[in-house]
């Protein structure tokens, strides 16, 4: 134990010497050791930069592969959407080269002019009675005189002189007409040969119907009902115009009857003058 103690003692130095040369040692080692770790670490990280890069781009190349399809079929899609545009476009243009010459082209005042032409036209052609017989030329012969529209007794006379008494009306007023009595439902005859001018309906003497008999002369009928025809008939003296209807109330009075009344050139006359 003394040796040992004597012995550190004297070489107390050189050990120490020898500790501090193992220590440097040490970390002369250590700090090899770590710059070697270090230099092989920047060729790690690029070794691993390396394969990152090359995934990276693997990953490109089929990102662009697989966006490729996508893109042509938008492409085609895109030009299946212009196509009928151009189309389209194509047909207006074939649509507004079609026009006709300037010379033969109607202006608007012609198209104008030509509606109204055929409008008139209808309307001429609509005007038309359904029952119009062959142009017959009327004559009314004074010397053959009429036939009696209906059998009865003259109520009322014509009087254009002076006035006669009204008993409905219970007044004295001027006659254009004779007023005949008649029976309800009693035929009602032309009195000539004649045509239809109008038929018509008021408050004093109900359907009316008037007929043109030539030379000026026309016959009017009054209190009718159920005519059967149409302004343009013609009818031969005797065929029925209508039936005896029931009196207005201007004729309550007076009762059924049948108003006749015939003028010349518009103006009454006495139809007794001409009664057969």
């Amino acid at each position: 134990m003394r040796r040992g103690s004597a012995f550190f003692r004297r070489n107390q130095y050189k050990i120490a010497a020898v500790c501090v040369l193992a220590a440097v040692l040490g970390l002369a080692g250590m700090y090899l050791f770590a710059e070697r770790g270090n230099e092989g670490e920047p060729q790690v990280q690029q070794q691993a930069e390396a394969e990152e890069t090359e995934e990276t781009d693997k990953k490109v190349v089929a990102k662009k592969e697989t966006e490729e399809p996508d893109t042509q079929k938008k492409s085609v899609s895109a030009s299946s959407v212009i196509k009928p545009e151009k189309k389209k476009e194509k047909q207006n243009k074939t649509k507004t080269t079609v026009i006709p010459p300037a010379d033969t082209a109607q202006t608007d005042s012609e198209a104008a002019a030509q509606a109204e032409a055929d409008a008139a036209e209808t309307a001429a052609v609509s005007a038309q009675p359904a029952q119009v017989e062959p142009a017959v030329e009327l004559h009314f012969d004074t010397a053959a005189g009429l036939l009696w529209p209906v059998e009865g007794s003259v109520i009322l006379g014509y009087s254009m002189d002076q006035t006669v008494y009204f008993t409905t009306l219970d007044q004295y007023k001027y006659n254009p007409a004779v007023i005949i009595s008649g029976n309800v439902n009693d035929k009602v005859k032309s009195v000539a040969n004649g045509r239809i001018i109008d038929i018509s309906t008021n408050e004093v003497t109900g359907c009316t119907v008037t007929m043109d008999l030539g030379d000026g002369y026309a016959a009017v009928y009054g209190q009718l009902k159920e005519v059967p025809y149409e302004v343009g008939a013609y009818l031969e003296a005797g065929n029925t115009i209508g039936f005896v209807s029931e009196p207005t109330k201007y004729y309550a009075l007076e009762g059924s009857n049948v108003y006749f009344a015939l003028q010349k050139d518009g103006t009454p006359v006495d139809p007794a003058e001409f009664f057969q």
